[in-house]
């Protein structure tokens, strides 16, 4: 390998020659993420924080057990129906630190604004995420504002860092995912990504949908402190949809996953813009939904505890964990048949968050 694929500690793996450039698919949440993720940056910057690879990072200082993490949002259209890149910022990282059952602090707000951006616009933005920040119950306390020339940038990003608490002392990660364990979905899948598309394609159904954009922590803190330790792991399906979520924790944790088809919970109105433009409900981007694995003899008193809270309503048990080969996901369609669910390959639909 010559000089220039190479760099002190690093060598450019093999895997990644595929591709000279890269390609949206590459931030897609599927299988070429996953390359890029496990070819390039885990080996450069492992550590047995990182090794993980959840949605977000469990460190341990002095005392205290801290989650961290941290999201890029360059979602296109910036305002779509039910939210906005702001709100999105803050839901998502409530979100992520959420999934080892975390209670959110602080967060960071880090902004790149193209040259012209209108500042009404800007305050719009900036308002929704005081507004969803104080329903989260996290607060802003730090940030950055950067601003490039004209043409160099899509109008706006925003990058979100979260720092959380964790009081428990339970094992709640993707790779811990049991045979007999039951799967919860907190409510319908797939209302953001097709409302991403149809704002941005200006496509117009029967029924308007939604993004389903939210902040899950006080439902997540609920359930830690109701079900404790038979609650294995939790997930929010983004980018890649459940499809991907599912993927990522069987194979993490040498398991297999038996979802049932008519008990996915999917609206009338989305399932039919699903249809009519060829996508999997599977695969669609969520940004408000929580998967949640628990053990099979706590299933029922998790999913009653769930269904209290305002974005748990319709929350269901969706399908189990299985022994049998690592990584396998397995729907069991409505007509009795099957069919593997494989981990995405391409950009279904690109800048969904």
């Amino acid at each position: 390998m010559s000089d220039e694929t190479q760099s002190e500690g690093l060598t450019c793996p093999a895997p990644l020659m595929k591709y000279d450039t890269i390609q949206l698919s590459h931030g897609s949440g599927g299988l070429l993420s996953q390359e890029l993720t496990n070819n390039l940056f885990r080996p450069a910057f492992d550590n047995e924080y990182l090794s993980r690879l959840d949605d977000h990072a469990l460190v341990t200082v002095g005392s205290s057990r801290l989650s961290f993490s941290t999201d890029s949002y360059v979602v296109s259209p910036l305002f779509f129906p039910g939210g906005n890149i702001g709100s999105l910022a803050v839901h998502g990282t409530v979100n992520d630190l959420s999934t080892g059952g975390a209670r959110p602090l602080f967060l960071s707000a880090g902004y790149i604004i193209e040259e012209g951006f209108p500042m009404a616009d800007l305050w719009r933005i900036v308002d929704s995420m005081r507004e969803a920040s104080l329903k989260a119950g996290v607060k802003i306390v730090t940030g950055d504002t950067k601003v490039v020339d004209r043409g160099k940038a899509d109008k706006l990003f925003i990058n979100t860092a979260g720092i959380g608490l964790v009081e428990h002392e339970h094992e709640i990660h993707g790779g811990n995912l049991q045979p007999g364990d039951d799967i919860i979905v907190t409510g319908h899948i797939a209302d953001h990504g097709i409302a991403i598309l149809a704002a941005r394609e200006e496509l117009s159904f029967q029924t308007s949908v939604q993004s389903d954009s939210a902040p899950l922590n006080k439902l997540t803190l609920d359930l830690v402190e109701t079900v404790g330790a038979k609650i294995h792991a939790m997930r929010d399906p983004t980018r890649g949809g459940v499809a991907a979520s599912l993927n990522e924790m069987a194979a993490a944790s040498s398991v297999s996953v038996c979802l049932a088809e008519n008990q996915i919970p999917v609206r009338p109105e989305v399932q039919s813009a699903c249809e009519i433009l060829g996508f999997d409900p599977l695969y669609v981007a969520n940004e408000g939904k929580m998967l949640i694995i628990v053990d099979h003899s706590s299933a029922e008193n998790a999913l009653h505890r769930i269904r209290q809270h305002e974005y748990g309503k319709d929350a269901t048990i969706i399908g189990r964990v299985t022994e049998g080969n690592r990584g396998r996901v397995v729907l069991r369609t409505a007509l009795g048949g099957e069919r593997i669910v494989d981990m995405p390959v391409g950009q279904q639909l690109p800048r969904i968050c």
